[in-house]
């Protein structure tokens, strides 16, 4: 088992939080926090940044750690916060086409 890492850095108008280790039931919760965190923040600053979750990484993601990026997308479009995931690897690519979230969550 791979222990969730989140690292957080800001750089030109955008904050990248970095995921590595398994996001899973055990640990979705961690993530959507941080997520959600970062999301008021950007909502009090009238979408001052956009947000970018990267994660190449992640070695393991389950539904619940789907349901924490897509909570945090849902949140990021009710306030026009620009989000996206990047760095899928790729069974993780697999399951966000499988499940066609990959139009939703990653960039072009």
């Amino acid at each position: 088992m791979d222990p969730l890492h989140l690292t957080t850095s800001r750089h030109d108008g955008t904050v990248t939080v970095s995921v590595s280790g398994e996001l899973d039931i055990a640990t979705a919760e961690v993530l959507r926090g941080r997520l959600a965190r970062l999301l008021r923040e950007a909502g009090a600053r009238n979408g001052a940044f956009s947000l970018v979750v990267e994660v190449s990484g992640l070695s393991f993601i389950d539904a619940a750690g789907l349901g924490a990026l897509v909570s945090a997308r849902n949140q990021a479009m009710s306030q026009d916060t620009p989000l996206r995931v990047t760095g899928a690897p790729p069974p993780m690519r697999r399951l966000l086409r499988i499940t066609g979230l990959d139009a939703h969550l990653t960039s072009p």
